[in-house]
């Protein structure tokens, strides 16, 4: 699914209230995170997850690994926070079209 930028901003301002649903933890991406994360989405559609590290690229590879894995779309990553959007069967969040 792609979104375009006017989705995205719209995606932003829903998700700017929200707080961390996931936190990795010190064993990084482990297979309970993905189904937690995957749980989140399911439940939510837009969620954010807190990924704290030090190193920029170990950042990004788990921010995509997390992306790729779940079939989400990226909304935005500001520091440690990663917003993502995936629309469940019941498709509680309407966006604009295009």
């Amino acid at each position: 699914m792609n979104l375009s930028n006017k989705q995205k901003q719209y995606l932003k301002g829903l998700a700017h209230p929200l707080k961390p649903v996931v936190q990795l933890g010190n064993n990084g991406l482990t297979e309970g995170v993905l189904a937690e994360i995957e749980n989140a989405l399911s439940f939510h559609e837009l969620i954010k997850v807190k990924v704290p590290s030090d190193d920029k690229e170990e950042k990004q590879l788990i921010m995509e690994a997390i992306i790729g894995e779940t079939n989400a779309v990226q909304v935005q990553a500001i520091g440690h926070v990663l917003v993502m959007y995936r629309q469940s069967d019941e498709k509680k969040i309407s966006i604009p079209k295009r």
